[in-house]
């Protein structure tokens, strides 16, 4: 599933404290070197630590004109699959689009449990345990920074060098180089996964 439309639209489904909304910023931003046009911003219910969210991310080759939350995404990507079961996570997804999950499920897995709450996905679905590769190389549980590589992997929306080079940028003085580059290793990891 490669990204060649005007607008590509994402979903990202989390719990407050994930990160989600960092992870689109982070692709926007890296989009943006690439030449794109971006949009990212979350959605928030009740805002607290753990509760449900939504972000939504735009990448376009044209100015992007609507400012309504996504409806119809072409990816969706969920950091937590507990929302698996609680959220309606397929919706408007077809069979040529993908569901990126942060999962130690296999694919087949994530469908069975889509399939008992009634969501029939027939489109292709990435799991990746970006839970545990990030305790392993980072040593804390940072499932969206390992999720940017699976998604450019998926996707090719953006560029992983335009991705490391952002996340970089807004890091390196923040957390220092050393966490950075584990960081770094970690999406470089998740984008050579099979």
């Amino acid at each position: 599933m490669k990204y060649h439309k005007d607008i590509f639209e994402v979903i990202f489904f989390a719990r407050g404290g994930q990160g989600a909304k960092t992870a689109a910023e982070i692709l926007a931003q890296s989009a943006t070197y690439d030449g794109k046009y971006i949009q990212a911003f979350p959605h928030f219910g009740p805002e607290r630590s753990g509760a449900p969210t939504r972000t939504y991310l735009r990448i376009a080759d044209k100015i992007i004109r609507t400012h309504e939350p996504v409806v119809d995404p072409d990816v969706v990507v969920v950091l937590d699959d507990t929302l698996l079961t609680s959220q309606n996570i397929t919706n408007n997804l077809d069979k040529q689009e993908a569901l990126i999950v942060n999962t130690r499920m296999t694919g087949l897995e994530v469908k069975d449990e889509l399939a008992q709450k009634g969501e029939n996905f027939e489109g292709k679905v990435y799991p990746i345990d970006a839970s545990g590769i990030s305790l392993e190389m980072i040593g804390q549980p940072r499932p969206n920074t390992v999720i940017l590589g699976k998604f450019i992997q998926v996707t090719e929306a953006v560029k992983l060098e335009s991705v490391v080079a952002e996340f970089r940028k807004i890091f390196e003085n923040k957390v220092g180089k050393e966490l950075t580059d584990k960081n770094i290793m970690a999406i470089e990891k998740a984008y050579d996964t099979i």
